[in-house]
């Protein structure tokens, strides 16, 4: 009996266009295809050898959940029109999905970041490594969607790309220095959203003001200014980190910033103080931040510190559990298109509550055992 879950993949891809022109030549079915690939990577596959080989290997597996009127396809067919499908396309597919089997919730904390694809990365074409900026849900673990940065570009222009196709009401936007630009939080806001956003040297003038803003407080020349405070403190393998956030929402204190007129409903700043002690030594390092949201530190430190969950639980993971750094599909839409597919996975793993383990031996897990691969594929569903 056909498993649900692969019907719902079909129905949320089925608009995907077949890149393919002569539709007498077509032998293996776009969306068989596209399930298989799903799968193969759920279980390890990390090109498109391994996809065909875990094709043979399940056969009879698959065979009864798709059509497979030609059987299964070759590495060099999965190659060629991977390579030809269109990645926009395939990335708008991708992200309908997570927005129909996801919510996001108010407050709930939405980190943008990018990605180099260095395996992308072609001395003998002179190709740039692919750039890929991502949207990050925090509390369910799941990439909400991503978009390519154009060649000899930055991630500015892309990041209010992405955020437009994006379902973001009520959540916090988070991301790096990259990322704060008054276009992306405009963006932000219109998707009824607020946004923490990193505030560095790109801000010159209103890193600076605000920075002095803050010195001018630590050193008491602005007693009266009403602040919010916050602390958490965190020590595992020998070293104790401890962070302290002062907020500031005073309108009289943060009009006269330089910059800060550009950035629409800049409604608090703030400073986060890191400290460091291991091995005996201690280091202490300060950031800033603007923000939409009003001043409640704890709020703002909770937003800062998740943010970091694009790297240790998606961007980590898929270095080291997909292999991503080290991948060599490099033709056509190939390496955009692979990377969709090791999101789509990560996304159904990181979902599989029953097992207690890392996303590398979930992996194998359903490598192993076709029920657990079953259940990993009915997660999101």
């Amino acid at each position: 009996m056909p498993d649900k879950s692969i019907t719902s993949i079909e129905v949320h891809f089925s608009d995907l266009p077949d890149p393919r022109t002569d539709k007498s030549r077509i032998r293996h079915k776009l969306m068989d295809m596209i399930v298989i690939a799903i799968c193969a990577v759920i279980c390890g596959a990390d090109n498109w050898v391994a996809v065909e080989s875990f094709g043979h290997a399940k056969s009879k597996w698959l065979s009864g959940l798709l059509k497979l009127p030609n059987g299964i396809p070759s590495h060099d067919t999965f190659s060629r029109v991977f390579g030809l499908l269109d990645s926009v396309d395939f990335e708008h597919c991708f992200i309908n999905w997570i927005k129909q089997v996801i919510e996001v919730t108010d407050g709930q904390v939405v980190a943008i970041d990018g990605k180099h694809l260095r395996g992308s990365y072609d001395t003998a074409t002179d190709q740039s490594a692919i750039r890929l900026v991502s949207a990050w849900a925090s509390a369910p673990s799941v990439t909400l969607g991503q978009l390519k940065v154009a060649e000899s570009s930055n991630e500015i222009p892309t990041m209010p790309q992405l955020l437009e196709l994006l379902t973001l009401s009520g959540c916090i936007v988070t991301t790096d220095a990259m990322g704060c630009h008054p276009q992306i939080a405009q963006q932000i806001v219109d998707c009824d959203a607020d946004y923490v956003l990193a505030l560095k040297a790109n801000q010159g003038q209103l890193h600076e003001d605000v920075k002095l803003l803050f010195d001018g407080i630590a050193d008491n020349q602005l007693s009266d200014v009403q602040t919010d405070t916050a602390q958490t403190i965190d020590g595992d393998h020998g070293r104790i980190e401890t962070r302290m956030a002062i907020s500031v929402a005073d309108p009289a204190l943060i009009a006269p910033l330089r910059g800060s007129e550009t950035f629409v409903n800049l409604n608090s700043v703030v400073k986060i103080t890191a400290q460091r002690e291991h091995n005996g030594q201690t280091t202490i390092k300060s950031r800033y931040y603007i923000s939409s949201l009003p001043s409640d530190a704890t709020q703002l430190l909770n937003a800062i510190r998740t943010h970091w969950s694009i790297e240790n639980s998606c961007h980590w993971v898929l270095d080291v559990a997909f292999n991503e750094d080290g991948c060599r599909i490099r033709k056509e839409n190939g390496t955009q298109n692979f990377a969709i597919l090791r999101r789509i996975a990560l996304n159904l793993l990181k979902g599989e509550p029953t097992a207690k383990v890392g996303v590398a031996t979930k992996r194998l897990k359903a490598a192993w055992d076709t029920d657990y691969l079953t259940t990993v594929l009915a997660t999101l569903f």
